[in-house]
């Protein structure tokens, strides 16, 4: 497990199928599949973004997915689990979907998100208003990475200050939700010169 996460195991090969799609970048992983693991049970490969592989990759990949060597494990990940027509570009065939077991996965809820976002601050040396961190949890809408680089931004713009609320509005160019409310109660009393001059409040 050390191995891994430090990036020195051998047995465990990441893919960028995006940059990687190619019949002979799948040829050279069915060349390799045929040796054992040096150490440990099982050789694993990750092709992360599946669905950018070329049909000719695709064909090639279905060969040793028909009959995988034991010790082999292949993780086949997507963003885009809907693509299964093969007729298609950027498609997954069915083929190797019916060979595949399917694990879908959620989005992180936004709790989670903060309290890893406080955690990661509180690490950092890093101070944050709580509804500063909330809010970044929320845009990043469930994917933790988002949320890492949406903090990144926010502490570069202000490296060596405390982070508030309107500082994290301000770098990620949102409004605060009390604007609308406060919008939508002038529209609704049919103030048009309220609703131009919050306008110009927001634009300015």
């Amino acid at each position: 497990c050390r191995s891994i996460l430090e990036g020195r195991s051998v047995n465990v090969a990441e893919i960028d199928a995006a940059s990687n799609n190619g019949v002979d970048n799948i040829r050279e992983i069915r060349d390799q599949v045929q040796y054992s693991p040096t150490e440990g049970k099982y050789r694993v490969y990750i092709i992360d973004e599946v669905h950018m592989l070329s049909i000719g990759a695709f064909n090639a990949l279905l060969k040793t997915l028909e009959e995988p060597p034991s010790h082999v494990i292949f993780i086949l990940a997507t963003t885009e689990p809907q693509k299964v027509l093969p007729t298609e570009v950027n498609k997954i065939p069915i083929t190797v979907l019916s060979r595949c077991q399917r694990y879908d996965f959620r989005r992180i809820g936004n709790n989670v998100i903060a309290d890893q976002v406080s955690k990661l601050l509180k690490a950092e040396g890093v101070e944050a208003d709580e509804d500063a961190v909330r809010y970044v949890a929320k845009a990043a809408d469930g994917a933790m990475r988002d949320a890492l680089s949406l903090l990144e931004q926010c502490i570069s713009f202000y490296y060596g200050q405390r982070l508030t609320y309107e500082k994290v509005l301000d770098v990620l160019g949102a409004v605060d939700t009390q604007v609308f409310s406060k919008l939508l109660r002038l529209i609704i009393r049919c103030d048009v010169p309220g609703c131009v001059q919050l306008m110009d409040e927001i634009s300015s």
